[in-house]
Order: structure tokens, then C-alpha cells, then sequence
């Protein structure tokens, strides 16, 4: 069985963990061969604060059978608390500048943009207070200071929002975005780099609601796909959604390659 392990169970997956949890659910309940933080009737609840690329095949597997909510938390505001070397010693706290948004989903959604087709998968996005407890490293040589995450500490959870289908996406991107667009229109819409644009842009076509048109110089043209009809949660294995095959290399745009590869 795949397993998280309580022993290596980190305090802000044990947090989220209990903050989901109801009454009634099964936590840490063996499944179809995994271990799942929450199960709820068929509802599994997986909470993922780390990479995508390690949950790819467990996600798959379970949205065949059973209904299946990836939660993905993002640190809207971050306190760094940093341990001194040797103890006594005096604890700094400090409010971070840098804020994660609900945009950052699409730096892991590259590893399964097409899941979000399948009716019984959805992701939960929470944005989150948060601590993040460092420590003083001096076995790492070459550099002046070298400050290591050890820990991610709950404070509050400030908001959720759900991506059941393809289209939910949509609610990322500013409605400035022309149609049609390339990467270099996203980047500028969004305040972000062309690198992430283009996993944007991966991520909408993989799942469904755009597609490559023509190019532009060296740049793919995309072009907006009206919404699938709602769809409707079912058990059976014909839910699932195969991985997506290669692009066309005439409509790959600069770095894409290497982001499906990557995937």
C-alpha cells in the first residue's frame, strides 16, 4: 500500500487533515491498495501540500471508482520563524512579502491537466495563513547562510474555491484576455512570466477549453472552446480520462515541450 505514513506525517497536512475532517469519516483508511487522508462514504479526500508528480498514478487510479477531491493548499500570508543554531537562543518572527495566489495550482497542475475531465475529480484550492518554521544549516558549504524549511504550521484558512470541470479555470484568467490569444497576451494579463504563462496555457489546452489555431512567429495562436454540458458524477472505470497524447510539434510553443515532458 502507498502511504503517507503518520510517523512522517507533516503538521500542516495533520492540520488540514482534522480542519476537513467530519464526523463519521474514516481517516487514514486503506483503499484499492492506497492510503487516503479522508474518506467519506465513496468520497475520498486526498490533501497534497507538496508536488503533484508524486500522487499522479494514486489520483488516477481511485477517480476510476470512487469520487475523488484533491485539496492543494497556497500560503496567502506566511510568517517565517526562524530557530537559532543552538538553543538558548532568540526565536525571530516575521511577516513574509511574498504571497501565494490560487494561480500557483497551475505550477502542479502540468502534471494532470486532463483529470479535471474526468466527472468524478475535482480540485479544492484553500488559501491559507500560514507558519513556516527554518533552521540554520551549516552543512551546506559556499554560502553565507543557508536557512532550511523544516516545518509548515496551520494558522487559519481564509478561503476555498472548488475546480470541478475544465471551464472552472476560467475564474483564474482576467477577462481581458483577447480571443484569440497567445502566450505573450496571457503573461501580460496575468502579471506573470512567459514560462508560466506557458504552463497556463498547457494546462488549458490538456484539459479541453482551448485549442492551438495557427502560429505566430514562434508563438502558438490558442482560440477559446465553448463549455461541455455539465456532467454527471458516475462510478464505473469509463469515467476515467486517458493521458493526453504528444502535441503536434508544429503547435508546441517555446518550453512547452519540456513542460509535457515534465508532466
Amino acid at each position: 500500500m502507498t502511504a503517507i505514513g503518520l510517523l512522517n506525517e507533516k503538521s500542516l497536512h495533520s492540520a488540514l487533515k482534522h480542519w476537513y475532517a467530519r464526523p463519521g469519516d474514516l481517516l487514514e483508511c486503506p483503499l484499492d491498495g492506497y492510503i487516503v487522508d479522508i474518506l467519506r462514504g465513496d468520497h475520498v479526500f486526498e490533501i497534497q501540500t507538496g508536488n503533484f508528480g508524486s500522487i499522479r498514478r494514486k489520483m488516477r487510479d481511485l477517480s476510476c471508482r470512487h469520487r475523488v477531491t484533491l485539496i492543494y493548499p497556497v500560503a496567502q500570508e506566511r510568517w517565517i520563524v526562524q530557530v537559532p543554531r543552538t538553543l538558548p537562543g532568540v526565536i525571530m518572527r516575521r511577516k513574509s512579502p511574498r504571497r501565494q495566489t490560487v494561480n500557483q495550482l497551475f505550477e502542479e497542475l502540468v502534471t494532470f491537466p486532463d483529470l479535471l475531465n474526468c466527472p468524478n475529480f475535482s480540485i479544492e484550492v484553500v488559501s491559507i495563513q500560514e507558519e513556516q518554521w527554518r533552521r540554520y544549516d551549516r552543512r551546506e558549504r559556499g554560502k553565507r547562510r543557508t536557512w532550511r524549511i523544516v516545518e509548515r504550521r496551520l494558522l487559519s484558512v481564509l478561503e476555498r474555491i472548488v475546480f470541478d470541470t475544465p471551464s472552472d479555470l476560467w475564474q483564474l484568467i482576467p477577462p481581458a484576455l483577447p480571443d484569440p490569444f497567445d502566450t505573450s497576451h496571457l503573461a501580460s494579463v496575468l502579471g506573470h512570466s512567459r514560462w508560466f504563462a506557458q504552463k497556463i496555457a498547457y494546462c488549458l489546452r490538456q484539459s479541453g477549453v482551448i485549442k492551438p489555431i495557427g502560429k505566430k512567429g514562434n508563438s502558438v495562436v490558442y482560440s477559446r472552446l465553448l463549455p461541455i454540458a455539465d456532467r454527471q458524477i458516475t462510478g464505473s472505470p469509463s469515467a476515467m480520462v486517458p493521458a493526453p497524447n504528444d502535441v503536434p510539434s508544429n503547435y508546441i510553443d517555446e518550453g512547452l515541450d519540456s513542460i509535457s515532458q515534465g508532466a
